[in-house]
This record gives structure tokens, C-alpha cells and sequence, in this order.
């Protein structure tokens, strides 16, 4: 996961349209919360988009009990 997003992010930038990207996924157990293996796999997303010059925004899980933000969460 983290490889495709970065390729489709470093697709993008080359295209001259973008040069960060924003991460979504949901939890379909409803709860927002960021998990362990979410916050790893940011971090390396976050790490690999850095070293070809792409920015991540943010990371944003989507669960009926809401919308968290790893930014706002202090996770990035």
C-alpha cells in the first residue's frame, strides 16, 4: 500500500498537478481511531512521498462514529 501511494502521488506531481497528497481510508468498524499498523504505514507513506518531494497533508480515517485526523491528532 504505502509503494501505490506514493506512485500514484509521484504520477500526479509529475503531471504538474499536485505536490502533496491527502490519505483517506475507512474503518468499517466504525471506530475512526488510527490503529498501530495505520500509524506505521503513514509514517513510511509520509517517509518514501518525502524523498521524492511529495508532501502528505494529512491522513484521515472515516468510521460512523466520525472522522479522525492524524494531523489534528498530533501523529504527523
Amino acid at each position: 500500500m504505502p509503494r501505490q501511494a506514493v506512485e500514484l502521488a509521484f504520477i500526479v506531481q509529475n503531471r504538474g498537478k499536485v505536490d502533496c497528497e491527502l490519505l483517506v481510508h475507512n474503518h468499517p468498524s466504525g471506530d475512526p481511531t488510527p490503529s498501530r499498523a495505520d500509524i506505521q504505514m503513514t509514517k513510511q507513506i509520509v517517509e518514501a512521498a518525502r524523498s521524492l518531494g511529495v508532501e502528505v497533508h494529512d491522513h484521515l480515517i472515516v468510521g460512523r462514529e466520525g472522522v479522525s485526523s492524524f494531523r489534528q491528532l498530533g501523529l504527523m
